[in-house]
């Protein structure tokens, strides 16, 4: 599914990772674990595509694709997602419009038609149904006013919309409680055509994973076991 190769990421001017090498395997769940500092939120945000990181060297290969020189947008389009930790708010647009776009434009890159908001509609109430998500935060805007626990769960609504090939989340049971990180356990259960790497310090969240790999950052660099 991803596979890193001698990758070395500064910004402005200044080294944050050295010689990352990993390989995630398809459909697994992989997790990133090391002290704050250690570089696991500057390499997920590398995969992104996220432009403040600054490639030095190496490589990254998405499906068999160097991805290396793509952009967010193209890195999203094809299927890696992110959900990070500081997401923003976007006053003024609702959250129905938010997904609208993005499944929107995930089915055109995809296929090349158009989505139709039936379509949308159905999946959307669906997804809504299984988080057990208010419909009056649909016509909220994104984030705004939000706690981090309802966050968690419109991200999750984005990942069930979206079914992207790789989910990359940034502590996603940081700022949650027992109830929503359950509901992230077992959303990401439910989504067996996704690979996941995530980063999370509890051990007690790991385990109800079921993790199937672990690699440890340090300093920017990949711990050997």
């Amino acid at each position: 599914m991803l596979e890193i190769k001698n990758l070395y990421v500064s910004m402005n001017n200044k080294p944050l990772l050295e010689n990352i090498n990993l390989v995630i395997k398809d459909n697994s769940i992989h997790r990133l674990s090391g002290h704050n500092g250690s570089g696991k939120s500057t390499l997920v945000n590398t995969i992104a595509g996220n432009p403040t990181y600054t490639i030095d060297s190496g490589q990254i290969i998405f499906n068999e694709k160097d991805i290396t020189k793509e952009n967010a947008t193209t890195r999203a389009l094809m299927g890696i997602f992110l959900g990070g930790q500081n997401v923003p708010e976007i006053p003024g647009l609702t959250v129905l419009s938010f997904l609208k776009h993005s499944m929107a434009a995930h089915k055109h890159f995809d296929t090349g038609k158009e989505l139709s908001m039936g379509e949308f509609l159905e999946k959307l109430e669906s997804a809504r149904e299984q988080l057990n998500i208010p419909k009056e935060w649909l016509n909220r805007s994104v984030n705004v006013g939000f706690s981090g626990g309802e966050r968690k769960r419109i991200m999750l609504l984005r990942l069930i919309l979206t079914q992207p090939k790789l989910a990359i989340l940034d502590e996603p049971d940081s700022g949650a409680d027992a109830d929503v990180q359950k509901q992230i356990v077992d959303t990401i259960k439910q989504m067996p055509g996704t690979t996941f790497l995530f980063i999370s310090h509890q051990e007690n969240f790991a385990n109800m994973l079921n993790v199937s790999e672990t690699t440890s950052l340090d300093n920017g660099k990949i711990m050997i076991k």
